[in-house]
């Protein structure tokens, strides 16, 4: 779901860019609201799960991979507005260190995955979540708001592929960037989301959320007492993490790319030419390309990218902690 370089007309990234400034504006001002101090660093973790979720490619028949976003899972915890800031930094990570996803299509992809995923998964949780009681009906309504939002998610990519060919051709009609139309995009976004990746997607949030319901309850906003001083309680979700880093190579057995995901060459290999405005687009060049590392073995790098991305969701979180002032008391607020 990470729209490449180049896919998208300047157009639709310069709107969907801008379209993101005030969602931004509006989630700093929420979180600085309702996440105190104290429990920004975790909120670093929980992006940390978002980032990790979206190493492990999963694989559907016919050549594609997908993965998860856990979107839902830091909104459910920290509330939707913190799942916006966590998701968004997580994927400029992705594209500026590992190439995971365009730079001019950092809008789109924070609209669509940071934006879209967590308020309607958490929208949809809180909807079924009052509706019944205890563990059991809160991973219900987890599992079906994540379910929903991953898919209006994809829709809204698929969308923004479709909608280039036919708002921006050359003089012989030919598509300047993505060059499927709303007929084919949606479709091919939609199969692999509706089974594999929406299956995906209810086992992160709601294997992650049972975990941290029982042996972590100060981890998340609201439920359960503080951490212990020392972080020793928080000791299960540091060791959970440290499990998902180790497992991230488990994603190089998915073979080949997302959907519109391609490199130039397959592209053209798969459309039969490659579109003008694509061939002489803006190219980024990641410090650690598709999660690799110089000459290391690849599930090597890519256990590395993985502590590096984690490393630097916490040192960003815990500075933005750094910055913020003292927490009030909110419940004597």
């Amino acid at each position: 779901m990470h729209i490449p370089e180049n896919y998208l007309s300047p157009t639709t990234c310069g709107v969907l860019g801008v379209a993101m400034v005030p969602i931004w504006a509006v989630a700093i001002k929420k979180v600085k609201e309702t996440v105190p101090k104290e429990k920004m660093p975790l909120l670093g973790v929980a992006a940390a799960f978002s980032f990790l979720a979206m190493m492990f490619n999963i694989p559907l028949p016919g050549g594609t991979t997908g993965h998860a976003v856990c979107g839902t899972l830091i909104a459910i915890l920290f509330g939707p507005w913190a799942a916006v800031i966590a998701v968004s930094i997580a994927l400029i990570l992705q594209a500026v260190f590992f190439g995971d996803g365009g730079i001019l299509a950092l809008g789109a992809n924070c609209f669509n995955m940071a934006f879209v995923l967590p308020l309607v998964g958490y929208g949809i949780y809180r909807f079924i979540a009052g509706r019944m009681q205890g563990l059991r009906g809160e991973l219900i309504a987890a599992g079906a708001g994540s379910y929903v939002a991953l898919n209006c998610a994809a829709l809204c990519a698929a969308v923004e592929f479709g909608i280039q060919p036919l708002l921006f051709t050359d003089a012989s009609g030919a598509a300047l960037y993505c060059p499927y139309p709303l007929a084919v995009s949606v479709p091919a976004m939609m199969v692999g989301h509706l089974t594999i990746w929406g299956a995906a997607e209810v086992v992160f949030t709601c294997g992650i959320l049972a975990f941290i319901r029982k042996v972590a309850p100060g981890f998340a906003l609201h439920d359960g007492p503080q951490p212990a001083r020392g972080g020793r309680a928080l000791a299960p979700v540091a060791i959970l993490v440290a499990v998902l880093i180790a497992l991230t190579p488990l994603g190089l057995l998915a073979e080949g790319d997302a959907w519109g995901e391609w490199g130039l060459e397959d592209l053209a290999a798969l459309a039969g030419y490659t579109p003008a405005g694509m061939a002489d687009g803006w190219e980024w060049s990641a410090f650690m390309p598709d999660y690799s590392i110089g000459a290391l073995p690849d599930a090597i790098g890519y256990i590395l990218c993985a502590v590096i991305g984690v490393a630097l969701l916490v040192i960003i979180f815990r500075l933005i902690a750094a910055a913020m002032k003292p927490s009030v008391d909110f419940d004597a607020a």
